[in-house]
């Protein structure tokens, strides 16, 4: 089902927009695991798929319509790049111990969601504007289940075996809206420093956040705007042309609620108290060679509630094909 439902919205997404001699088109690809880090609970596992185009200054696109809830925010004039993504992914959240058929009730429950995230940026010199939709469902519908049975069956690690108690079915939502500045940066370009202001609504999430990431790399100008695809997971910051930086970030957010700890909206569902105060940090490495883009990250959240913690705690891979 995952594969079947991947394959139509690609078709329908390269079926809309037609390509242009004069752009660069990505595809990408964004795995999230917790193993990577030695644990398997909270925020497990992420696959996302993602195709983006990106116009520069004598050939601008604008915002479509997947963004029309907010692209009257947006400030066009003045912009020098324009990014235009979208992403398919599914995520699995799971609880402390997989092998219990009937987990801790005050554990983060069991739940799976597939979601299509379409994001534009418009950049800036010093600064980037992204407004975001997300659409999608959560529950048995996902197909998490059978895809975390089939990855444990086929590595030979413990069956998960409390899926029962997952959320129920239900379609989810968000909008998104967020800046990013370009505070300060080096005459030689080899080091910036960028400042983030983020906020969500929906169904899926709701949040206000802030945040700041450190560079040391090279050709720092040509990617600043990246981390703002970090929340819909199109990609993590990236690299390209050749040039190549390690980062390192912090993250402060508020959230309002949040599907996979607070349970289904509409319906009866398991939920688990948390702190909705996060604190997050993040570290990685971009690199790029040609038409290739590698960045490897690690994340951790919230530092302050070992619960929760375990909700955004994972190491992270993309991998970015340039298609012309």
């Amino acid at each position: 089902m995952f594969t079947r439902i991947l394959v139509i919205c690609l078709m329908i997404i390269f079926a809309s927009t037609p390509a242009s001699a004069e752009e660069t088109q990505w595809f990408a690809g964004t795995l999230d695991n917790d193993i990577f880090l030695g644990n398997d609970n909270g925020y497990t596992n992420g696959v996302y798929f993602s195709w983006l185009k990106v116009r520069t200054e004598n050939q601008l696109q604008k915002p479509n319509w997947t963004t029309s809830p907010l692209n009257w925010s947006l400030a066009l004039e003045g912009s020098n790049t324009s990014l235009q993504a979208y992403t398919f992914g599914q995520t699995m959240v799971t609880p402390e111990d997989i092998r219990l058929e009937n987990p801790p009730i005050n554990d983060i429950p069991y739940s799976g969601s597939l979601l299509l995230h379409s994001t534009f940026i418009a950049v800036h010199d010093s600064y980037a504007d992204a407004v975001g939709t997300a659409i999608g469902l959560v529950g048995p519908s996902s197909g998490a289940e059978s895809t975390q049975k089939w990855v444990h069956k086929t590595i030979g690690a413990d069956e998960p075996k409390g899926w029962d108690t997952q959320l129920g079915d239900e379609l989810i939502f968000q909008l998104s809206r967020a800046r990013l500045w370009r505070t300060w940066h080096s005459e030689d370009d080899r080091s910036d420093f960028l400042t983030l202001a983020d906020a969500g609504v929906g169904t899926l999430g709701s949040y206000l956040a802030g945040g700041m990431i450190l560079r040391y790399g090279r050709d720092l100008h040509d990617t600043f705007e990246t981390p703002l695809l970090i929340n819909t997971r199109t990609t993590n910051p990236a690299a390209v042309d050749d040039g190549w930086y390690a980062f390192a970030g912090a993250r402060i957010e508020y959230t309002f609620n949040s599907i996979y700890a607070d349970g289904n909206t509409f319906k009866n569902s398991r939920s688990v108290d948390y702190d909705r105060a996060q604190i997050g940090l993040m570290v990685g490495l971009a690199l790029s060679f040609k038409q290739l883009s590698v960045t490897l990250a690690v994340y951790e959240s919230n530092i302050m509630d070992s619960l929760t913690s375990d909700l955004t705690r994972f190491g992270t891979l993309t991998l970015g094909w340039r298609l012309r």
